[in-house]
């Protein structure tokens, strides 16, 4: 509230880290939760009380002003701008500058916490080729494909394995038929089965960081498209 010059303000938003063209840097924000704190920004888009006021039942647009009003130059708390116009092409856009999505709201939408048909996260997904590492299976629990990039090796996270039954036989197959040791600094992980380079697959995952994939499920072989 101090830096805001407000007497007191509940704000909703989200802690962003960019790297230097200026994009989320998913990975560089964890890193600076534990190190480096002051390297993050608020990136705010709602405000639900200013100065002991309830705006919850104010239009979204109308709060947004309130938000803005009170965002100093250079802050530390930026405002998150919106951008109007047609979705399908916002999207687009979205997806040649490899973000992971959007966020719509309607813009005479009152505030309300939970799930609500007043905004919509849209995600943005794309599909690449990884090389397996190995698959994860606890008892009772899905089971996991551990990824790297193709040719260095580097691990870069995993995928879960929804797939036919024919097609989970035959993956069982080829990890039967490329079994090996585990990767040097990937020894502590129990209830993986490790393999031999060699077998390559499909992944849908995010769009954005590419040094860590999120929400990746296993789409088949890469020799298979």
């Amino acid at each position: 509230a101090g830096e805001l010059e407000v007497e007191n303000a509940i704000i909703d938003g989200e802690a962003v880290v960019t790297d230097k063209a200026g994009m989320p840097d998913f990975n560089a924000l964890q890193n600076a939760v534990h190190n480096n704190p002051y390297g993050m920004y608020l990136c705010a888009f709602d405000i639900l009380h200013l100065n002991g006021d309830d705006l919850r039942d104010i239009g979204c647009k109308a709060r947004r002003e309130f938000l803005s009003g009170i965002i100093k130059p250079h802050s530390r708390i930026r405002f998150s701008e919106a951008m109007p116009g047609d979705a399908q092409s916002l999207f687009h856009l979205v997806e040649e500058v490899e973000l992971e999505g959007i966020v719509s709201k309607r813009a005479d939408s009152k505030y309300r916490s939970g799930l609500t048909s007043d905004w919509l996260k849209t995600k943005s997904f794309t599909v690449d080729e990884f090389e397996l590492l190995g698959v994860e299976r606890q008892p009772g629990d899905a089971a996991f494909a551990l990824l790297a990039q193709p040719g260095s090796g580097k691990y870069v996270g995993s995928a879960l394995i929804s797939l036919s039954r024919d097609m989970k036989e035959r993956l069982l197959k080829r990890v039967r038929e490329h079994a090996g040791p585990p990767p040097e600094a990937m020894k502590k992980r129990p209830g993986t089965q490790w393999l031999r380079p060699g077998v390559k697959l499909r992944i849908r995952h995010l769009r954005g960081d590419h040094s860590q994939m999120r929400n990746a499920s296993l789409l088949g072989f890469g020799d298979e498209e």
